[in-house]
């Protein structure tokens, strides 16, 4: 007999783990304790030496699914403590909190079938759940992850509940939010002036929406904007009451067959779209209708993911609008009182409950690429999971950019990335972000010894990073946009060696003061070298530019000798172009789209961030065409737009199909991206090119590209765990910030 002393670190509190180590020391007939512990679990075992490391090796094996175990220290003692029986010790709280915190997940099937048993004394409870599944991240005050740190502190188990959460047997042994219809939180509905209705909540709630009423629904991590998506003027009552013109909706599908209806689903995609996480994936439409729902070639679908969302859909409702509930930008709304108040007029109805919500978290949203999510928002079920970067030892704040705005901070080869927070622009999404940061510092008690942040001095991020670095007397670094994209999807890949960065946005602030952003870097975290670009273009009226694109439209004809006297205002876009006058250039990729949409009559002003670029890939057929790859210049060397605008000026002219010249453009920016890489190749000797920036969030170029640069020999890396566009900007400034500090020391 000898006795093991086990700690284990890692994401293994709230994930059923300790009721796993219970059954598993019966299996091998050891005896001791288990507790929570501010840094995971910690363990005393007594047992045949044999059997203790039969143990041992089998927890990492037959973990719970949502377990992940980093690290297993094991001290064998010969001196016995003479343990009678295995007992779960109460959680203790040290000055060393290393615990990590899993994500919210979706209800599981055990779950579903009690909720759907009339014998079941949970039949039809909307908060139904187990160690298995159910609310984690978003109910969560602090840690060790018990339920007195949590929402449920507020539900005293009943007599059931709380045999069932001391049975080692049962599937709720230590669930922390066990519950049930006499001892936990309730729905109620409330009708569009706050008042009660009568009757069962879920079916009044069912009722409105089959009537064509628009509904609001709290879930896990806030409150969506629900209604019928049959019916083209719901939708449009919808729009016009959120001020939501053309923005596509995310649909909630019943289940997979539901979704098959109205989008192609493949085998991936059906994986990831049932998966215990649950986002939003972006399919492709069966056919080009339902514009009133989305405009492009694909559709954001969901399956419910809460016991309350399968209630509400039933067995006769296939589908429905689920939007997040949020006014002008601002974060998505997750209190009652703020949805009854700021929901006036827009919701007909409230299905609320009383389990408060301690921490927003908006739904992810995702492609399918190459069997794995590709992100444009990673949020719920995804996060804080956090993201291993080998090397990463300080404790670092990275603040992120401005518009899809998220922050990192990391600690011991962690890196904690933020849900996505919404862009920084007005006082309640700044309040939010700073709330988050202080939630998720204390979470993972991590005290920053140095904060990296945008170089864009006007980012409201930037503002927040060098106002805490001089408060807390703590190091800034600042670093280039662009190098933080590539940096972030080196991190992103486990990549430490000089990659060439093929970086493509709209714009981020560059070394030299202009707007860049059709960017071929080549470096590694500790700097890089700007190898390509493209020719800058005119932006008449700066900002506004992005929103009437119609004026990139003029820049790039008149630049390149064409008409323009088509378009609205061309006289007064001509004059300030001619003086120059509030006619800043930039080099980003994000304009050149938006200037070619306009220049194919595809869409002329945008009503929301990246518009024209989303119909000018909706518009692309299946043509191989390429239009001249011209460049020009040294150190960068500058691809010139200029000939392909004129051959798609004419080929329009001569009434070529948008179908046939949007594929050309996007195949012309294929091979231009391509030739860049191979000019940085012959530069430098580097071979690895990682893709990142938001234009890369186009399917029909993630679809190419990398397999044409893999033809020319390249190693190709694109995103994985963290977005592409900005909101994955915070991982790459993390690292860089690292890096400046390792260089520090070594000096």
């Amino acid at each position: 007999m000898i006795r093991a002393h086990i700690e284990i670190q890692g994401i293994v509190q709230g994930v059923g783990f300790r009721p796993f180590i219970h059954k598993l020391v019966k299996e091998y007939g050891l005896r001791g304790y288990i507790k929570n512990t501010s840094s995971g679990v910690e363990m005393e075992l007594e047992g045949l030496e044999a059997e203790l490391k039969d143990f041992i090796a089998a927890v990492p094996e037959k973990a719970p699914r949502l377990a992940l175990i980093e690290n297993i220290k094991t001290e064998f003692s010969d001196e016995l403590k003479n343990y009678k029986d295995f007992e779960i010790l109460k959680s203790s709280t040290e000055e060393l909190r290393d615990t990590l915190i899993s994500p919210d997940i979706c209800i599981c099937d055990d779950c579903l079938r009690e909720l759907r048993d009339k014998n079941d004394r949970r039949y039809n409870y909307p908060f139904i759940n187990c160690t298995n599944c159910g609310p984690r991240f978003t109910i969560i005050k602090d840690v060790p992850y018990d339920r007195a740190k949590t929402s449920m502190s507020d539900f005293p188990m009943c007599p059931d509940c709380h045999r069932e959460y001391h049975q080692i047997e049962n599937r709720r042994y230590h669930a922390q939010p066990d519950c049930c219809p006499e001892c936990g939180p309730k729905v109620f509905f409330l009708d569009g002036e706050g008042n009660e209705v009568a009757g069962e909540p879920i079916e009044t709630a069912r009722e409105y929406l089959k009537a064509g009423k628009i509904v609001a629904v709290k879930g896990l991590g806030g409150i969506h904007l629900a209604c019928r998506c049959d019916d083209e003027k719901i939708t449009k009552t919808l729009r016009h009451r959120k001020q939501r013109d053309e923005k596509p909706f995310a649909l909630m599908c019943r289940d997979i067959e539901s979704a098959r209806k109205i989008c192609y689903v493949s085998g991936e995609e059906e994986k990831i779209l049932a998966g215990f996480r649950r986002p939003i994936v972006l399919l492709r439409k069966r056919e080009k209708g339902l514009s009133y729902l989305s405009e492009n070639d694909y559709v954001g679908i969901m399956l419910p993911y809460t016991p309350l969302h399968y209630l509400l859909l039933g067995d006769d409702i296939d589908m429905l609008i689920m939007t997040s509930a949020n006014l002008s930008d601002t974060p998505i709304m997750y209190k009652n009182e703020e949805a009854l108040e700021n929901l006036h007029g827009i919701a007909d109805g409230f299905l609320l409950h009383n389990r408060d919500i301690q921490t927003r978290c908006d739904d992810s949203l995702c492609w399918v690429l190459n069997g794995s999510e590709y992100f444009a928002r990673r949020s719920r079920g995804y996060v804080p999971f956090p993201i291993k970067a080998d090397g990463v030892k300080e404790q670092i704040l990275a603040c992120g950019a401005e518009q899809k705005a998220s922050f990192c901070l990391s600690k011991e080869n962690y890196v904690f990335q933020s849900q996505h927070i919404g862009d920084l622009k007005n006082a309640e999404t700044l309040e939010n972000y700073e709330s988050q940061i202080r939630h998720f510092k204390r979470l993972f008690d991590i005290k920053p010894s140095c904060i990296a942040c945008d170089m864009h001095p006007d980012y409201m991020s930037t503002e927040y990073g060098a106002e805490k670095s001089g408060e807390l007397q703590i190091p800034l670094v600042k670093v280039q946009h662009h190098h933080a994209h590539m940096c972030s999807c080196m991190a992103d890949n486990g990549l430490s060696e000089k990659v060439i960065g093929l970086i493509w946005d709209g714009t981020g602030y560059g070394t030299d003061g202009t707007a860049w952003g059709g960017e071929c870097l080549a470096g590694d975290y500790a700097g890089f070298k700007r190898i390509g670009s493209i020719r800058e273009i005119s932006l008449p009226g700066g900002d506004k530019a992005a929103k009437e694109i119609y004026r990139t439209g003029i820049s790039l004809l008149r630049e390149s000798g064409c008409p323009y006297d088509g378009f609205k205002n061309s006289k007064l876009i001509d004059n300030m172009l001619s003086a120059g006058f509030n006619c800043p250039k930039s080099s980003g990729m994000g304009r050149l789209f938006d200037g070619a949409a306009a220049i194919l009559g595809i869409k002329t002003e945008a009503s929301y961030e990246g518009q024209g670029a989303v119909l000018l890939e909706a518009a692309a057929g299946e043509d191989e065409g390429i239009y001249p790859v011209e460049f020009y210049g040294r150190a960068p060397v500058r691809f010139d737009w200029r000939p392909m605008i004129r051959h798609l000026y004419k080929e329009k002219a001569d009434g070529t199909d948008v179908s046939v010249l949007a594929s050309r453009f996007l195949n012309t920016l294929i091979k231009m991206g391509t030739e860049l890489c191979k000019t940085a190749r012959d530069e430098t000797g580097i071979n690895t090119v990682v893709l990142s920036g938001g234009s890369f969030q186009n399917m029909y170029i993630m679809q190419r590209l990398p397999k044409l640069l893999k033809s020319e020999g390249f190693e190709v890396y694109c995103h994985r765990r963290v977005s592409c566009n900005d909101e994955g900007i915070s991982l790459g400034q993390l690292m860089v910030a690292q890096a400046a500090i390792f260089k520090k020391k070594e000096i």
